[in-house]
């Protein structure tokens, strides 16, 4: 394979992020993007510039079966994921799907056994993971021994504006605990190693979205939440999500503690630092960007990892380095915290996907 050909299913915000990290990249094409809107389409147009020449759909099923796309990129919102999902499984294709999965525990639970039968690469979109600060920590966790917490501190601005305002609801989004959560507790699963079991919330929207209107309804949408999970081994994570935080420091701060010390991370951030009970005293460990990232966009250099990481699975044949088994706990456990939020009580999350 001379290039990875990429589709481009979705180009709006992320999907033109995701355009810009290609055009950067050496061996790639973008054959061909697919939008049903028009001004996300020209966005797509501009991004691309003069490195790609794609063909334009409305539809995105004229680009599924076109044969010069190796790999689809879909980002579309986050609602129309199953559908647009059906279709990929129809072919041979290799996918990237965005966060979150699905919006649904029966949608996310289909694509899962659906790719289990697919003969490309099914990629979930959890780019998170290959942040530097976040990287460097998941680097170092055997520093803090047997880990027994991990918090995570999000504050910052409110949802962007999308397009046809479709991200102000929750039955299009799956709820603020899935939409932009699910990279939270895919992180809690791969710090602590273990099974999530159980998940309490507390919730609203306070602030954000209060005064707008879309035909006639006021967008019901979380901007706050405090969320605990059990793991199966007593291991406790906690996230702390704000989103009326704008001007923070940090918009994210992360913690693993451990029997041994514990890690302190920060998102944006160029510092790391790593304290030991036995000397009671902490050590400064740099963080740096991977050398080969040639576009930091709105995830700091992640997602242009994250495409390097899927064209590598592709061309060596092996399998995602982000399954859709990862894509499913993450968005369980934000289906799991949404539900502790609406009924004030904890959730079973193995009781839950039994459903």
């Amino acid at each position: 394979m001379q290039k990875v050909r990429y589709g481009i299913i979705g180009t709006g915000m992320m999907g033109c992020e995701h355009i810009r990290n290609l055009v950067m990249m050496d061996d790639v094409d973008i054959t061909a993007i697919a939008d049903p809107n028009e001004k996300p389409r020209r966005w797509a147009i501009k991004t691309c510039g003069e490195r790609f020449s794609p063909t334009v759909y409305e539809d995105y099923r004229d680009l599924l079966a076109r044969d010069d796309v190796d790999a689809v990129l879909v980002a579309s919102p986050n609602f129309t994921h199953i559908d647009v999902m059906r279709d990929v499984f129809r072919t041979n294709k290799h996918v990237m799907l965005e966060k979150p999965m699905c919006t649904t525990l029966r949608d996310a639970l289909e694509v899962r056994d659906a790719a289990r039968n697919h003969p490309g690469v099914v990629w979930i979109g959890l780019e998170y993971r290959y942040m530097a600060p976040i990287s460097t920590l998941l680097d170092h966790l055997q520093d803090v021994g047997n880990i027994r917490m991990f918090a995570i501190r999000e504050h910052r601005y409110p949802f962007l504006k999308k397009v046809d305002d479709w991200n102000r609801f929750n039955r299009n989004t799956g709820g603020t605990l899935v939409e932009k959560c699910c990279h939270f507790f895919d992180l809690m699963n791969l710090v602590v190693g273990d099974e999530p079991i159980r998940a309490f919330a507390s919730g609203a929207q306070d602030v954000n979205h209060l005064d707008e209107i879309y035909n006639g309804e006021v967008p019901d949408i979380l901007d706050n939440a405090f969320v605990i999970i059990d793991y199966a081994g007593g291991t406790r994570a906690m996230l702390d999500l704000c989103m009326f935080a704008e001007g923070s420091r940090h918009e994210q701060q992360l913690a693993v503690t451990g029997d041994l010390g514990k890690i302190e991370a920060t998102v944006p951030g160029d510092e790391m630092y790593l304290s030991r009970r036995s000397t009671n005293d902490y050590t400064t460990i740099a963080v740096t960007t991977d050398a080969r990232v040639r576009e930091h966009g709105f995830h700091h250099g992640a997602s242009y990892l994250e495409h390097l990481a899927f064209i590598d699975a592709i061309r060596q044949g092996h399998g995602p380095a982000v399954s859709v088994d990862a894509g499913l706990m993450s968005v369980v456990m934000g289906l799991a915290a949404q539900q502790s939020i609406d009924t004030g009580a904890p959730v079973d999350i193995r009781r839950l996907l039994a459903q």
